[in-house]
């Protein structure tokens, strides 16, 4: 009986390429997990934050970003965007090393990361807003609106992040074998 994660780590290995990919993809969803307790918790924090919430009647509108006062103005922007980087932060340290037991250069490994999250990360800013405001126009609570909005952002960045971390959380004793 394995008694670690690095005891079936091993014994993916021995079995073939295929079931390690598969056990990342196990540990992937329990960080991923792990990610959005941050998130959620982070989000709903700052909500009820007095200064925060006091900015839920100003809109905020920049670039592709729209959020109205009914899409929750900056406040929502605020907390869903901070709640969201602190997810991946948590998210890249732990699938580096738990998941995919990455070698490769942090600082390489980090800045390749960062572009592509702040990709991801734009495009749920600009999903999120929407979704909230159809859900809110349909008599959703604000604040489940909001929760509902960043549970389909989550699930959008959760399907693109695992090939992607993939490839770039290498283990450079392992690929060289």
């Amino acid at each position: 009986m394995a008694k670690n994660l690095k005891d079936i780590d091993q014994m993916a290995e021995e079995k073939g390429s295929f079931l390690v990919t598969a056990w990342q993809f196990v540990k992937f969803i329990f960080v991923s997990l792990l990610a959005m307790i941050v998130q959620f918790a982070t989000l709903n924090l700052l909500q009820v934050i007095p200064a925060i919430q006091a900015l839920k009647s100003q809109p905020f509108q920049w670039f592709v970003f729209n959020y109205d006062v009914e899409a929750g103005g900056l406040k929502f922007f605020i907390a869903f965007n901070a709640a969201n980087i602190l997810a991946q932060i948590v998210a890249f340290f732990v699938n580096r090393k738990a998941t995919f037991g990455g070698t490769n250069s942090i600082p390489i490994t980090l800045t390749i990361y960062l572009v592509f999250t702040i990709g991801l990360i734009c495009f749920s800013a600009w999903l999120s807003p929407a979704l909230n405001v159809l859900l809110i126009n349909r008599n959703v609570n604000e604040q489940l609106a909001g929760n509902i909005a960043t549970m389909a952002c989550s699930a959008i960045q959760f399907f693109v992040y695992f090939p992607v971390n993939k490839l770039l959380m290498r283990n450079k004793e392992k690929d060289s074998k």
